[in-house]
């Protein structure tokens, strides 16, 4: 259907894919408030883990299913965003799930990099030709640096990586995300240094941040 987009989150446990699924339905206006992934208490909980298991443990056990709409040139396209489980022993769920998606977000953790399971489903999207934008995740806290992450995608995964963006700094040091589309720099805001919409039109990038980006 031309007007529906089907796209599934994959990653290792613990990458952070309910973290940007929530942050995904907050930016297409399908909730108002981010949930909390691990369990506290009477805390918010993430909308994609709805069983008690789930909430409990901070994880996800089975795929969920999340709808929202976004207008662009006039025209409106509908999102189906599928959450999946990234433990192996609920991995057969998020195979099944695979067969029936447009493309697939890969979330990879910046300390980390590429983990066994994310590994695994990588390879299930290439044998079945599914598209993939590969996401780093967690720039803000201390990592490797961004240059070792694109070398290990290319190396192991045998993709021909194009950055779309680019981290200012990283861990204590952060200071934002520079887009390439249209060079503005994405802030955080707050005591909770949340992304929340502010955007700066000319970004003021320290000199070394720039170099970096401009290598890239």
């Amino acid at each position: 259907m031309p007007n529906r987009r089907t796209f599934a989150i994959i990653s290792h446990p613990d990458a952070g894919k309910t973290t940007l699924t929530e942050k995904l339905l907050l930016q297409g206006g399908a909730i108002h408030l981010a949930g909390q992934v691990k369990a506290r208490g009477q805390a918010r909980r993430a909308r994609s883990d709805w069983m008690k298991i789930e909430q409990q443990r901070g994880i996800s056990v089975t795929s969920s299913v999340m709808t929202f709409e976004k207008t662009y040139s006039d025209e409106t396209i509908t999102f189906n965003l599928l959450d999946t489980p990234g433990h192996e022993d609920f991995s057969e769920d998020t195979y099944r799930t695979l067969t029936a998606v447009d493309s697939a977000v890969m979330v990879i953790d910046a300390a980390k990099g590429i983990e066994p399971q994310t590994r695994k489903l990588f390879e299930v999207c290439r044998l079945r030709s599914v598209p993939i934008i590969t996401f780093v995740n967690k720039v803000d806290r201390e990592g490797r640096d961004p240059f070792e992450t694109l070398d290990e995608v290319a190396d192991m995964l045998a993709l021909d990586v194009s950055p779309q963006s680019w981290p200012i700094g990283m861990g204590g040091q952060f200071q934002g995300i520079l887009n390439f589309a249209d060079g503005r720099v994405a802030r955080p805001e707050g005591p909770s240094r949340e992304f929340l919409g502010q955007r700066d039109e000319q970004g003021d990038i320290p000199e070394t941040h720039a170099e970096e980006a401009e290598l890239a």
